[in-house]
């Protein structure tokens, strides 16, 4: 993101000094937005591309190459970007494009390049970038030898965090953004506190360059924005920054919510074993070997210690392993034989006590 307008800058340094201290501490990171003396990433060489990279079968493909049905403009009405040979590009006043449908935590891929042909520099050279939710941007960039502010890199999370290396390919080269994405949670008596903000992981031509990163607040040019409660949902969005970056092969997976699903099976109710049969299956069995322990008894098989819990006074679930121990008694009401069941093993020989 850049302004080249000198008085659209001295505007918004004037609105970016009467915000509350309480704004202007926000970043956390000790470095001021878009500081000139904050260290620049280092540069690593990308490994060999594999672009374009095929999606996967549950992907939901919002450019396929062909045309822009699945997106619109900011105003609702069909996107003005072309479509050139595979790719879309912005053109010269087309203005940011937004995808008709809406997305929360997901797994992105996009593919993008720069123009071959360099003009400007620093941001002003193959700018644009990726909006998750319509609000926090992951840098596009031509950073190929080329200085700019840290925060602003190709892979930074705009504004706030730079990227953990500088990945980028040549100009004209065809260059990769996935990007892991959970969207920000809010709670509260009036459901608009904060629980946890948004999180990027980002890797840029296949090297990672955001690790779990979390925005203090939307991305915006000069300070970051603020959380907006309520909000699930969101189009993802491109910037059109007057330059003619080209992107292909964009493809979603929709992620469902991190929340714990239900046991598949309600834990059966403990019962209390008798000195009696705990005397009676201790020992040696064959195949495995029950042993006392501080916490009850264990299992031990395969070179693996497995705790016994008792559902009753013959069989046994473990505490943490798919799976059951029966012990099966004779008409005389003496163990003769132990069936062990550990499911990623498969149903078990009978065992004999040695």
């Amino acid at each position: 993101m850049f302004r080249d307008s000198f008085c659209c800058f001295v505007t918004a340094v004037v609105v970016y000094c009467a915000f509350t201290s309480d704004a202007n501490a926000q970043l956390s990171t000790g470095w001021k937005q878009h500081g000139l003396k904050r260290p620049a990433p280092p540069v690593v060489t990308p490994g060999e591309s594999n672009l374009p990279l095929k999606a996967p079968s549950d992907a939901i493909v919002l450019f396929d190459g062909k045309d822009l049905s699945k997106w619109r403009s900011a105003n609702g009405e069909e996107a003005t970007w072309k479509v050139v040979d595979g790719a879309m590009v912005s053109v010269k006043g087309g203005g940011f494009v937004y995808t008709k449908e809406e997305f929360g935590d997901c797994q992105l891929h996009v593919e993008w390049a720069s123009p071959e042909n360099v003009k400007g520099n620093s941001q002003g050279r193959g700018n644009s970038g990726v909006y998750l939710m319509g609000m926090f941007e992951v840098q596009v960039l031509d950073s190929y030898n080329n200085s700019t502010y840290a925060d602003g890199h190709a892979g930074s999370i705009y504004g706030q965090f730079p990227p953990l290396v500088n990945a980028s390919r040549k100009p004209g080269e065809w260059q990769s953004h996935d990007i892991i994405f959970k969207r920000p949670r809010f709670g509260g008596d009036d459901g608009e506190t904060l629980v946890s903000p948004a999180m990027l992981t980002v890797l840029h031509n296949g090297v990672l360059v955001q690790n779990a990163s979390e925005p203090v607040g939307p991305s915006e040019w000069l300070r970051p924005g603020k959380y907006k409660p309520g909000v699930t949902k969101a189009s993802l969005g491109l910037q059109d920054h007057g330059n003619p970056v080209r992107y292909r092969n964009i493809w979603i997976r929709p992620l469902s919510d991190p929340a714990r699903p239900a046991r598949e099976e309600p834990y059966p109710q403990k019962h209390e074993l008798s000195d009696e049969m705990t005397e009676a299956i201790v020992g040696d069995w064959g195949n495995f070997r029950i042993e006392r322990s501080d916490d009850g008894l264990v299992l031990i098989t395969k070179g693996r210690d497995l705790g016994l819990v008792p559902v009753s006074e013959t069989e046994f679930v473990f505490t943490q392993t798919a799976g059951r121990l029966i012990f099966v008694k004779n008409e005389a009401g003496e163990i003769e034989d132990a069936l062990l069941q550990v499911d990623a093993f498969g149903q078990s020989k009978s065992n004999k006590k040695e």
